[in-house]
């Protein structure tokens, strides 16, 4: 079976309680930040079968795995993420812009938020790419169009005689 599968049953039986749950997401997200922190730091791509990348995290294979389906949306090249096994090579090649928006758009603060993106953004470059990711998810509608309106299909009738005839 391959890893994603593993992970996906792993992460969704973690716990017969609430309280179970939050504890193992708690602990996930604590070392996925610990990962960031670290790969943000990193100056050459880090590339490695997945349970190599496991070991230099400290992390066990299904959080690697989750981690690796995480940030897969961000990289420059996706891993084979869906057919991915232990001794799968992958490569964690980021866009650094791609992957500062889609923490934004995860809401994950604990990862937008660390240190380590200001060797590689400008505060200010942050600050717009916060702004872009959340102006990318508002929906803009256009004006109302009024009974009495011209039609906006050009035909020169009145709204009311044309497109928005009722049927």
């Amino acid at each position: 079976m391959a890893l994603l599968q593993d992970w996906q049953d792993f992460a969704e039986k973690q716990g017969p309680t609430q309280k179970a749950a939050q504890a193992f997401w708690t602990r996930y997200f604590q070392h996925e930040k610990e990962v960031y922190a670290k790969l943000l730091e990193e100056t050459e791509p880090v590339s490695g079968t997945v349970q190599e990348l496991a070991d230099r995290y400290g992390m066990d294979i299904h959080e690697m795995t989750g981690f690796l389906d995480g940030i897969n949306d961000s990289l420059k090249e996706p891993n084979p993420i869906e057919t991915m096994e232990a001794d799968t090579v992958v490569s964690l090649d980021y866009d650094k812009e791609l992957l500062y928006k889609n923490m934004v758009d995860a809401k994950a603060d604990w990862l937008y938020k660390l240190p380590q993106w200001n060797a590689l953004l400008t505060p200010e470059r942050q600050e717009e790419l916060y702004k872009e990711q959340k102006r990318s998810g508002i929906i803009v509608k256009g004006p109302k169009i009024g009974r009495n309106d011209p039609c906006p299909c050009g035909s020169g009738k009145k709204y009311k005689f044309c497109c928005g005839k009722v049927k």
